[in-house]
């Protein structure tokens, strides 16, 4: 009785629980414009699911991508190796100015199965939004001739090498692996030159401070600029927010670098992205964030850990409003050995068994229907507890997504300032449901009420 009550309270009016709240959708306020929510599927993750039976690829590819039964993902983010086997130059020219002699995406097993990845996504669920981050230069270029343990590229400020000033042959080599994507059917829609660049690892790392990397930005624009491709460059897939306010006014402030830099990337270890990034006017994605530690697969939607979807639908959330991010990534989609973990991915593949995690709802909670090309409009709740967003898509339709917080259901009043609305489908995600479509609701001057179920995710479908 009491699933059936919150059913039906969620898809229509509200009927006993608390006093209702009031969300405002005001479509006149608008903030930044969305691309999309993706995830990557690099150091071998594509490999695998490449050598994965056909029944394990469809399943997978449709519970990232497809949106009508999956997330709805919009965007993928590449892995550029400069390990041995797996980059597009292993080979040193005589100097920074000889002729490199690149190897072909295939002569890489397809871009370590990247490349068969973006094709699979596009051919079937129409995604074209593909990006690549280098982690490190190949190992000739960097002054620990090494593509691990950190090292920095030669000719930057501060990194003079015997070999000669590598940074032109660099932003070449990144410019021919945008070229190779072209050539096979999938252009890029960005190339960016690091991946926490102020972190040494012991595996694919390169270390370039902020001064450095804006030197870099200004060749690497230029270069692209120069090469016909539609290709920007973007930066600094830096390891959490605060280290990316340090990077965004670095490229801000030289003329010359913040000409070249298209879009600003970061993550969202250590320090969410929790604030706009002051100084900084173009667009700005969240590209990777997991939780790590080698954790077991946590399927959960509500289970009080990092890993739970309803964790992830806060950050989804804060990102967002709070950030003003355009795009918003997790780590893997599938997660296919145990690199990092099996609770990285939103997927988990175990052999021929494929597994949902509730972090994949909550992303499918956004990304089905907040669609590229969306703009962030104007929403205020009275209740602290529902944590309100709305967006403006380009169809028309309008989607409110909201989070109840509390251990308790919560009716609403939604107000719809000057949208034109006849018709809400709710989908719901909590822990019996799977972003699963409820009753519509009719609008009626202007406004429509409906309850939410505790510990909840709602995602509001508007359409006139």
């Amino acid at each position: 009785m009491i699933a059936a009550a919150l059913l039906a309270g969620c898809g229509g009016s509200s009927g006993g629980g608390t006093a209702n709240a009031t969300v405002t959708i005001n479509p006149a306020k608008q903030y930044q414009r969305i691309a999309g929510f993706g995830v990557s599927e690099g150091f071998g993750q594509a490999r695998t699911l490449m050598n994965a039976p056909v029944s394990v690829q469809k399943q997978v590819l449709g519970l990232l991508y497809s949106p009508t039964r999956g997330a709805g993902l919009t965007i993928l983010r590449n892995e550029i190796s400069a390990d041995e086997g797996f980059t597009i130059e292993p080979d040193a020219p005589g100097s920074p100015n000889g002729k490199p002699s690149y190897l072909t995406l295939a002569e890489v097993g397809q871009d370590q199965g990247q490349l068969w990845f973006a094709k699979q996504i596009k051919a079937d669920y129409g995604v074209s939004d593909v990006f690549a981050d280098a982690w490190s230069a190949p190992a000739f270029m960097k002054n620990n001739d090494s593509p691990v343990d950190g090292g920095t590229l030669c000719g930057v400020p501060g990194a003079s090498c015997k070999s000669g000033d590598w940074r032109q042959a660099y932003a070449d080599y990144l410019a021919q692996y945008a070229k190779d994507y072209a050539a096979a059917g999938v252009p890029l829609s960005y190339v960016g030159p690091e991946n926490e660049g102020n972190l040494r690892v012991p595996q694919d790392s390169m270390i370039m401070s902020p001064a450095q990397t804006a030197n870099f930005m200004a060749i690497l624009g230029a270069t692209l600029a120069r090469s016909g491709l539609s290709t920007r460059a973007e930066c600094c897939a830096t390891i959490s927010w605060n280290y990316a306010q340090k990077y965004a006014a670095a490229i801000e402030t030289d003329k010359q670098a913040n000409t070249a830099t298209a879009l600003f990337t970061s993550h969202g270890y250590f320090a969410a992205p929790g604030s706009p990034l002051r100084g900084w006017s173009k667009p700005v994605w969240e590209t990777e964030w997991a939780p790590f530690g080698f954790q077991p697969w946590d399927p959960a939607w509500d289970d009080g850990s990092l890993s739970s979807g309803f964790t992830w639908a806060q950050n989804i959330y804060r990102g967002l409003t709070a950030a003003n991010l355009g795009a918003f990534l997790y780590l893997w989609g599938a997660s296919t050995s145990g690199l990092t973990g099996p609770n990285t991915g939103l997927v988990e593949v175990k052999g021929n068994a494929v597994a949902t995690s509730g972090r994949l709802w909550a992303f499918a909670s956004y990304s089905r229907f907040i669609r590229p090309g969306a703009v962030r409009i104007g929403t205020t709740t009275s209740d602290a507890g529902l944590e309100a967003s709305a967006f403006r898509n380009s169809d028309g339709s309008t989607a409110v997504i909201v989070l109840n917080s509390a251990h308790s259901r919560q009716a609403a009043t939604f107000s719809l300032r000057g949208l034109r609305a006849a018709h809400v489908t709710p989908y719901l995600t909590d822990t019996t449901h799977q972003l699963s479509a409820q009753t519509p609701i009719t609008v009626r001057n202007s406004a429509f009420t409906a309850t939410l179920p505790p510990r909840s995710l709602v995602t509001y479908d508007i359409r006139s």
